[in-house]
C-alpha cells in the first residue's frame, strides 16, 4: 500500500545484504571495515528513506553494531525515532564473531508517538547526510560510480537541480517559508556538541528537541546538573527563540523538581574561556539557608574578589544586557532575582562553585574545583540513572 511522505514514517526493521556506505560517519568507527570505501550508496539512500528502526546487514562478515542515528535534522525538523544499525558475522565463523541478534521491538504502528520519537543518549547526526549546508537542506551523499538512486523510487522532489535567480529565490515557484536558524558549528572537537563522539554520553539525562540535560562531572552534589543545547551555542545571548524556549522549560521544570524534594536551586553561567552553553543548575536543600543568604553571599565574595556583581531586574532578558560575543557572568536566583557582572579582565573561573561551596551555602569548601570531585564512571552511571528514574514523573519531553 502507497501512502504520502507526509503520512510515511519509516519502517521497523530493514534487512540488506550489503552493509550501506558511510555507516561509520558520526559514530564508532567499525573498526575492520572502512565504510567509506566499501558498502553501497543505493543502500544509504535506500535507509535514508525508509528510515528503519534497525538496519540488519552481513555481506562483510564482522561483527559490528553503530551508535544510533537521527532521521532529523536537529532545529530544523520535527523529531522522528531513531535509526540502529547492526552488522553480523557469517555463521560458523572460526574466530566466533557475533552472528547472532536477539531483540524484542513493539510495532511502530502501534507506539505511543512520543514514546517512538524519544532520542537514545548516545544517539548521533545520520551517517548518511553531509555536514554544514547540505544537511540542513536534508541533501544525502550521492551515490558515485552508481546509477542515480531517484529510479529505484518516486522523485517526490521535482524542484531539485533547478537553477536559482540573483535574488536567491526559485525562478518558477512562490518564496519558501523561512528556516529556522542554523547553529554554527564548533570549530574543532566540543566536548558538548550531542553529536560529538567526544560527549561523555553516560551522563546525559534526559533529551528535548533542542536542548539536553547532564549530569555536572564532579558535581557539587549528586544531582547537580547542567542545560545544555544539543547544537553548538557559545552563549545564552547567542540562542535562538526556539531553543531559549525550551531552556526556559527546563529551568521551571528543574524549579519544580527540586522543591518537590526539599530544595532550591540556583543557576548560573561563566561566558569566559568556554566555548559551548553550560547552564550549571546546582541544588541547595531548603534547610541550609534562605534565597537571601545565597544572594548575599555571591555579593559578599564577588566584593572580596573586586568583581562588580550588579542586580539586573528580574524580568530582564540577558540579551539586553550582553552582546554577541561579551565575556560575562551571572546567577540567577529561585526567586527570579538575576546577578550580573560584565568580564573585562580575568575571572575566576571556579567563582560560581566556590560561593555555592562555602561554609555560608553547602559547606563543602573542598569541593570548589571540580576535578577534586570525579568519581568512576561506574559511579556517574549510577548517578544518571537514579536521576533519569527520579526526574521521570516530571518529564515533560514525555509530554510532546
Amino acid at each position: 500500500m502507497l501512502c504520502s511522505t507526509s503520512q510515511f514514517k519509516g519502517v521497523d526493521i530493514l534487512l540488506t545484504s550489503p552493509w550501506p556506505k558511510y555507516v561509520g560517519n558520526f559514530g564508532n568507527s567499525s573498526g575492520e571495515v572502512d565504510t567509506k570505501k566499501c558498502g553501497s550508496a543505493l543502500v544509504s539512500s535506500l535507509a535514508t528513506d525508509l528510515k528503519p528502526r534497525y538496519h540488519f546487514a552481513a555481506l562483510e562478515k564482522t561483527y559490528y553494531e553503530r551508535l544510533p542515528y537521527r532521521n532529523h535534522v536537529v532545529l530544523q525538523e520535527n523529531a522522528q525515532h531513531a535509526t540502529r544499525f547492526i552488522a553480523l558475522a557469517n555463521v560458523g565463523n572460526p574466530e566466533k564473531k557475533k552472528y547472532l541478534y536477539a531483540f524484542s521491538i513493539v510495532p511502530m504502528k502501534v507506539m505511543d508517538a512520543a514514546e517512538l520519537v524519544k532520542q537514545p543518549p548516545d544517539v548521533t547526526e545520520n551517517p548518511y547526510r553531509k555536514s554544514g549546508k547540505e544537511a540542513s537542506m536534508g541533501k544525502q551523499i550521492p551515490a558515485p560510480e552508481e546509477e542515480s538512486a531517484c529510479q529505484f523510487f518516486f522523485d517526490l522532489n521535482e524542484k531539485q537541480g533547478r537553477k536559482r535567480s540573483s535574488t536567491g529565490r526559485d525562478s518558477k515557484s512562490s518564496p519558501h517559508p523561512k528556516q529556522p536558524r542554523k547553529p554554527p558549528q564548533p570549530p574543532g572537537p566540543c566536548w558538548f556538541c550531542l553529536a560529538s563522539p567526544e560527549v561523555e554520553k553516560h551522563l546525559v539525562v534526559n533529551i528535548g528537541t533542542h536542548c539536553y540535560l547532564a549530569l555536572a562531572k564532579g558535581g557539587l552534589s549528586d544531582d547537580h546538573v547542567l542545560v545544555l543545547p544539543i547544537g553548538h551555542y557559545q552563549s545564552v545571548v547567542e540562542l535562538s527563540a526556539e531553543v531559549v524556549e525550551e531552556v526556559e522549560k527546563y529551568k521551571a521544570t528543574l524549579r519544580r523538581f527540586f522543591r518537590s524534594r526539599g530544595k532550591r536551586c540556583v543557576l548560573f553561567e561563566r561566558n569566559y574561556k568556554s566555548h559551548h552553553l553550560q547552564l550549571q543548575v546546582i541544588p541547595v536543600p531548603l534547610s541550609c539557608c534562605s534565597t537571601d543568604d545565597i544572594k548575599d553571599a555571591f555579593i559578599t565574595q564577588a566584593e572580596q574578589q573586586q568583581i562588580e556583581l550588579l542586580e539586573i531586574p528580574e524580568h530582564a532578558d540577558i540579551k539586553q544586557i550582553a552582546q554577541p560575543g561579551a565575556a560575562y557572568f551571572y546567577v540567577e536566583l529561585d526567586t527570579g532575582e538575576k546577578l550580573f557582572h560584565r568580564i573585562k579582565k580575568n575571572f575566576p573561573l571556579q567563582f560560581g562553585r566556590e560561593v555555592l561551596a562555602s561554609e555560608a551555602i553547602l559547606n563543602i569548601p573542598d569541593k570548589s574545583d571540580w576535578r577534586h570531585c570525579q568519581v568512576s564512571k561506574e559511579e556517574e552511571e549510577m548517578l544518571a540513572r537514579r536521576f533519569r528514574k527520579d526526574f521521570e514523573p516530571f518529564d515533560f519531553t514525555l509530554d510532546d
